[in-house]
């Protein structure tokens, strides 16, 4: 019998190859070795292609047998068992039993055209062999016990029904449903609003308390990770780069790669001129008390934020107000008011951040200033057009000054077009450069700045890294010189490094072309590091604003104290935040 400080699982000198035809063999993970103690967490860190998902997925046996050639050596054993050697049937067993998973995006790992009930009770009739009445019952049980509201009606909803919250709370459900001892958590708060992922790192540590669960947590995010696990796995390039305790590693870290990570997030409190990217710590140039989580890195000091009596008012927007119809009943409809008067300035070279909960009108008063939806009242004085109201013959100029750069970077580059298409595109629509020639000089020079090689103008946008797109984004906002950009969860989703690259590619255009921003997200720690003023949203109601350092360390009202107390600090509950 184990007890319970003892190995439930052990992963040993894990090789793991992908070989598609015609190609060499691609090494995705290169000898790992770690173990999870039983009701322990152990959190598995690094950047997009580090292996720490492949790493996650071998242990259920859901690499795709046609192209993954694991060494003859590795080994994970569960139970004496290894896994590895185990049949299908015996993996079947195993799966949603005693071993469960929550992927990262809910929307594609939930069924579309299956009801949240139906999908709930699958796994219970076929694990627990429970009749349909039992099974209903606790699937009931599990919607409520992960925080989902009216679960007996709820089971009746589809995916698309339930917010991205209330989606991986069904996952969450799904995965507890037959108590296993092993549930491994791959990226499940990322591109949440900080008091979503509050509340479900908060309901995987009270599951785990109750149900003597072990939890493998997987994510890119280091100061998350402080706050749930109590063993840290660093990973990079598919090798193990740093293992230890939690406390150990925050305080301490001995890897240049670790202390990357721990630096790369914008500090809560500060803002230096630039962030730490990952280069500058494995070239050594760093040491490493300055990349331990608290430390700010003497990197320039802080800018003057905040609006002045000397500044130009670029944008003058006033008590903009946008409604929607939506179906309610059978024949019914009732309005829903996304933006209820929203009134702010922004000045030329300066940043106004907006933050809020999903569904509190941010994204809509974004799409609103570019026109892509029609306000219901309001205005948005820029240089004295309306943005309102619909323009004349100069329509096509205002919108080459007004440019967005959207949230998610594989959705808004055409994938049938190579970067050179991509960026050549709006420079022959609004006519700019004399010839071909010279706008093809124009893209070289673009795909430079944004720190992009010239080869890259011939590839096609799936040969690139999310970050490395969200820059091609950029570049194509850039094609016109627009002298606003809105920035709409632009970084959200990417590693904390290659955030950190963005981020500072945002400052160093803004210094060099003197644009204004409209910076639009939930983390709130991005949003203080590039804004001057920052209006919190709640149900569509602006209900604080003002200079980024009041905002942050004076909060008046209720709504934004609670989304400063949801941010992560990364230390466990208990201890004393890093760098008091």
């Amino acid at each position: 019998m184990n007890t319970p400080n003892s190995s439930l699982l052990s992963i040993r000198h894990l090789q793991i190859g992908f070989k598609l035809h015609g190609e060499p063999l691609f090494s995705a993970v290169s000898g790992v070795s770690f173990e999870v103690p039983q009701r322990s967490t152990v959190a598995l860190v690094g950047e997009s292609g580090s292996g720490k998902s492949v790493t996650a997925l071998s242990i259920l046996g859901l690499l795709p047998k046609t192209i993954t050639r694991i060494d003859p050596k590795s080994e994970i054993l569960w139970q004496g068992q290894n896994l590895l050697h185990a049949t299908q049937a015996q993996l079947r067993a195993v799966r949603g039993k005693d071993i469960s998973i929550i992927f990262q995006e809910p929307m594609s790992s939930l069924n579309p055209v299956f009801t949240v009930g139906d999908q709930l009770i699958e796994g219970l009739r076929l694990h627990l062999g429970l009749s349909q009445r039992q099974a209903n019952a606790r699937a009931a049980e599990l919607l409520h016990e992960v925080g989902i509201p009216e679960p007996v009606r709820r089971m009746g909803a589809y995916p698309h029904q339930l917010s991205g919250g209330q989606q991986q709370r069904v996952m969450i459900a799904m995965a507890i449903g037959c108590e296993p001892k092993l549930l491994i958590a791959d990226e499940p708060t990322t591109a949440l609003d900080v008091t979503i992922q509050r509340q479900i790192l908060d309901l995987i540590a009270d599951l785990q308390q109750r149900l003597h669960m072990s939890v493998l947590f997987i994510t890119h995010d280091l100061t998350l990770v402080g706050e749930i696990a109590d063993q840290v796995v660093v990973m990079k390039s598919g090798l193990v780069r740093e293992t230890g305790l939690v406390q150990d590693l925050f305080h301490a870290p001995q890897d240049a790669y670790t202390r990357a990570l721990l630096a790369c997030r914008p500090p809560l409190h500060g803002r230096p001129h630039r962030l730490r990217v990952i280069d500058d710590f494995i070239s050594g140039g760093l040491t490493p008390v300055e990349g331990v989580v608290g430390v700010r890195p003497h990197a320039g000091s802080d800018p003057m934020r905040g609006l002045t009596p000397p500044d130009d008012i670029l944008l003058d927007v006033r008590d903009i107000k946008k409604d929607f119809c939506i179906p309610h009943g059978l024949w019914g409809h009732r309005l829903f008011h996304a933006v209820k008067g929203a009134t702010f300035q922004l000045a030329r070279g300066k940043t106004v951040g907006i933050v809020g909960e999903s569904g509190s009108g941010k994204t809509t008063l974004g799409l609103l200033l570019m026109g892509l939806h029609a306000a219901n009242g309001g205005s948005a004085l820029f240089q004295g057009h309306d943005l309102l109201k619909p323009l004349s013959s100069d329509t096509l100029a205002m919108k080459r000054r007004i440019q967005i750069v959207f949230q998610n970077p594989y959705a808004s580059l055409n994938p049938r077009f190579t970067v050179e298409q991509i960026l050549m595109e709006p420079l022959m629509l609004h006519g700019i450069g004399k010839n071909a020639a010279e706008r093809a000089d124009l893209v070289r020079q673009l795909l430079l700045r944004v720190g992009l090689p010239v080869e890259s103008l011939y590839r096609y946008p799936h040969e690139f890294s999310g970050g490395q797109r969200q820059r091609i984004a950029i570049a194509r906002c850039l094609t016109v010189k627009p002298e606003i950009l809105i920035c709409d969860e632009s970084v959200s989703a990417l590693d904390v490094s290659v955030q950190a690259q963005v981020l500072n590619l945002l400052k160093d255009l803004q210094d060099e072309f003197h644009m204004s921003y409209i910076f639009i997200s939930h983390d709130l720690a991005v949003v203080r590091y590039m804004s001057d003023q920052i209006l919190v949203m709640s149900e569509g109601e602006v209900v604080e604003q003002g200079d980024a350092d009041t905002v942050f360390d004076h909060p008046q009202h209720a709504y934004t104290q609670k989304l400063l107390a949801a941010i992560p600090n990364g230390v466990k509950w208990g201890q004393t935040p890093l760098g008091v």
